[in-house]
């Protein structure tokens, strides 16, 4: 019982290098969290928004483009050792923002709201002090996570390209 207590407390502790090496990572979700979310403000008004909504605007590739931004970002969260459950809930924000991003107009006011980037650096920085390290089921997990954002990508991609085309026979231009 005494060795199980000692286990544990050296479970939540995190030596200062870990809890360094963890904190390295805020930079990074802060300025993606500015950059594609926060960047500019409406005048007048406290709604910010950042470049997320306006590259969605493109078709096909704006989304696709931010996805992947959000995806590299996870994919260091996951290297310097953040938790399982907050690498899915980090992948879930930034699948939600991409599947509903595919639609045409809808999508691009809900990225206004929905701001994936920052969402995800605030819930970097409620666990940021928590204990643990990446292990092989994480890096399954992050690839797994990642295979099915890429999946969604491409689907989003071949669907504006058909829509795309469409548009083009319709207009007449080849």
């Amino acid at each position: 019982m005494k060795g199980e207590t000692a286990r544990e407390v050296e479970w939540e502790v995190l030596p200062p290098e870990e809890k360094e090496r963890r904190a390295s990572i805020e930079p990074l979700f802060k300025w993606l969290a500015l950059i594609m979310d926060e960047f500019l403000r409406i005048p007048g008004t406290k709604f910010r928004f950042g470049l997320d909504p306006i590259i969605g605007l493109i078709p096909g590739l704006g989304d696709t483009s931010s996805a992947l931004v959000s995806a590299m970002a996870l994919i260091a969260a996951a290297r310097r050792g953040v938790p399982k459950i907050l690498l899915a809930r980090m992948s879930l924000n930034i699948l939600i923002n991409e599947i509903v991003g595919i639609v045409p107009g809808i999508g691009d006011a809900f990225s206004f709201w929905f701001k994936s980037n920052r969402r995800n650096y605030d819930l970097l920085l409620q666990h940021i002090g928590m204990p643990g390290r990446a292990r092989t089921s994480d890096w399954i997990f992050v690839a797994a996570v990642l295979a099915v954002l890429v999946l969604v990508v491409l689907a989003g991609l071949l669907a504006s390209i058909f829509l795309l085309q469409q548009l083009f026979k319709l207009f007449g231009v080849h």
